[in-house]
């Protein structure tokens, strides 16, 4: 089933979520964009052009090398024409169609960008499939493999591929033009292929020396000083925005805007990275995903800005000091964080081979950035990004416009404001309860609606799963699903969503929560919160975590006359379920050794396993964008009874 353009009343309640001053600034990006379309400026000739951004010398050499041998192993394959992207296998790298989605089968129209039907899936495909490959990211591996190796053959494909993209992306034309998130990561992609390049003999020609190249770096810049994300928009796409246009400006500084550019795109950053982010650190789009990328795209920013002896606001660095605090406060024993609103494998900055932690790369960079704190879990994988951005970071003890700061003395279980918590026990067992705000901003674009929701895991292994996001745009009945409320594992009243959604990325009612109780210290670890999505009912949960017992256990209210009701309890990928009445008996194993827990379910409810259902979809964990798997949900089914609630526990065997 695909999806086709957006309706008239998609549009009025989109319009209905934005502000007069947003509806301005829309309406100016309107009449810029008609006038554009006949007026195309010429870049303004450059003389003397030099890239001066280069890693200090020796930084090559820090690289470890096991990291490097994925690297090189990940350019080889792409070097050989295989690519992977949210979960379709294309062999065509050799000499892509910058216009084709492989999924699909269609070819994106040419024509003036902001006339293309982007989220018509019929007319242009699947636009992710599209506008992944042109990030360039995987063109910094290639170029990363050639700095570790000295290999021509990754330099040579690097610049033959640019120079197809310049040739077949004129400026303003065609999909690859619409999304000032795609233009801030791909000028990204272009700084750091050149600085990896450097040692070439052919960088300069290919770059500064290459009218083509020049006249892309200034459209891309020109392009997003124009039409930054606003207002309700104003999510992680401002930031890579911001980032991607200072970067650029930093390291490409050879036209007369650049220091305009630069200055703007600077106060765009500092502004948007403390209003996307919570005082304690976590995202505010509460989508952990878009929490890495963020943190990403800042490091990258901040690398740029210290390679250029450029000054950054102490406001810059202390929201990434604290981002990179909260990501080592919310992993579990694995290293892996919190699986959390919507997740679509973008990255920032990718200068590593397949296998590479994201979560341990990131948790390294603040190491060597920030210093870890003594409660940081250790990380002991490698990575090659991590040598290359903090040879050119100034460490943050080290810089002198740095603030002191009083950073947490122990492990946050707790974060008031982001209305998260974990609680730990015994074994390993990690458990995120979730009261926090329903996602950022008016239209909460990437949030689902999942007050109240667990998740659970023992030594890493998702027991009770948050299912994932698996698709955006193309396929609206998956869409709904991985969003909704019977998508996760919390309580839903009437078969409807606490939320309401008005579309894909749109939320016209956003259910409040708030957290009672968070207690995550001592012998009994205790959660509780409550949300207003069922008015006039109230749902509250209560969590207890023993750890004598190592037991966990949840009892679910809703106060008032009856309400049909249904609770869902998604189980990880590797979990066995045998139902039996109201106990299921789980088992899994990890790293070779046979692993259970036993979960009683409350009785009031008939309960039923459901795995791999289409019609509608239930059963399924999405593992990354694109890619969904069958696994085990039990639903019970009945009605409120206004008194004892539901009480379901799970304890862990041995």
């Amino acid at each position: 089933m695909t999806v086709g353009p957006a309706s008239a009343g998609w549009y009025l309640r989109r319009l209905s979520r934005m502000g007069p001053r947003e509806i301005g600034g829309r309406a100016g990006d309107a009449v810029r964009r008609r006038r554009w379309r006949s007026a195309r400026p010429k870049c303004p000739s450059v003389t003397g052009a030099r890239f001066t951004a280069v890693l200090p010398a020796g930084t090559i050499a820090s690289v470890p090398p096991d990291a490097a041998k994925r690297l090189v192993a990940e350019a080889d394959r792409l070097l050989a024409g295989h690519v992977e992207y949210f979960g379709v296998d294309r062999d065509d790298l050799a000499d892509p169609d910058w216009w084709y989605d492989p999924k699909t089968g269609r070819r994106a129209p040419w024509g003036y960008a902001f006339d293309v039907p982007y989220r018509d899936e019929n007319a242009a495909g699947d636009i992710k499939q599209i506008w992944e490959l042109s990030r360039h990211q995987y063109l910094t591996v290639l170029a990363a493999a050639y700095a570790v190796t000295g290999n021509e053959r990754y330099a040579e494909r690097v610049a033959e591929h640019l120079r197809s993209w310049w040739a077949s992306n004129a400026p303003l034309r065609g999909a690859h033009w619409i999304s000032g998130i795609e233009l801030g990561i791909r000028l990204l992609s272009w700084v750091w292929i050149r600085r990896l390049l450097d040692d070439w003999p052919g960088a300069a020609a290919l770059f500064e020396d290459n009218p083509v190249a020049r006249h892309q770096i200034w459209h891309h810049q020109r392009w997003l000083a124009a039409f930054p994300s606003r207002g309700s928009s104003a999510n992680n796409h401002v930031i890579a925005e911001a980032a991607g246009q200072f970067a650029a400006a930093c390291a490409f500084g050879w036209f007369p805007a650049s220091p305009r550019w630069r200055s703007d795109a600077l106060r765009s950053l500092e502004r948007h990275l403390k209003s996307n982010t919570f005082g304690s650190g976590l995202n505010r789009e509460l989508a952990t995903e878009y929490h890495g990328l963020v943190l990403e795209l800042g490091l990258a920013a901040l690398a740029e800005a210290d390679a250029a002896d450029v000054p950054v606001p102490a406001s810059v660095r202390l929201v990434l000091l604290r981002m990179t605090d909260a990501l080592a406060a919310v992993v579990d024993s694995r290293l892996r964080p919190p699986r959390q609103g919507d997740a679509d494998d973008g990255h920032g900055l990718v200068l590593d081979g397949t296998g590479t932690d994201r979560w341990a790369s990131l948790l390294a960079t603040g190491d060597a950035v920030f210093g870890r704190l003594d409660w940081w879990p250790s990380v002991t994988a490698t990575d090659v990004r991590t040598p290359l951005l903090t040879a050119l970071i100034r460490p943050y003890a080290k810089n002198g416009t740095a603030p002191a700061v009083t950073r947490p003395p122990r492990r946050p279980g707790h974060f008031t404001d982001a209305g998260m918590t974990i609680l730990r026990g015994p074994g390993e067992i990690w458990c995120r309860c979730d009261g926090g705000p329903h996602g950022f901003l008016s239209i909460a674009a990437h949030a689902h609606a999942d007050a109240l929701s667990l998740e659970v895991r023992h030594d890493g292994v998702d027991v009770l799963a948050d299912p994932g996001t698996y698709c955006y745009h193309g396929e609206p009945a998956w869409r709904r699903y991985f969003r909704s409320t019977l998508g996760h594992n919390t309580l839903q009243l009437d078969g409807a969503d606490q939320s309401v959604s008005g579309g894909p990325f749109l939320w016209t009612r956003h259910a409040r929560s708030r957290v009672l109780v968070a207690e995550t210290t001592g012998d009994v670890a205790r959660w509780c919160a409550e949300h207003d999505g069922y008015r006039p009912s109230v749902h509250r949960r209560r969590v207890e975590l023993t750890a004598a017992s190592r037991e966990l256990r949840v009892v679910d209210e809703v106060p008032g006359p009856g309400r049909s009701v249904r609770l869902a309890f998604h189980l990880g990928p590797a979990i066995t379920a045998d139902l039996a009445g109201e106990r299921a008996v789980l088992t899994w194993t990890r790293d070779g050794e046979e692993r259970s827990a036993v979960l009683d379910l409350p009785e009031q409810l008939r309960w039923r396993a459901h795995r791999g259902e289409s019609d509608p979809p239930l059963g399924w964990y999405s593992a990354g964008f694109g890619r969904k798997e069958p696994a085990t949900t039990l639903v019970g089914t009945g009605f409120t009874d206004g008194a004892e609630g539901f009480t379901t526990v799970l304890g862990f065997r041995g």
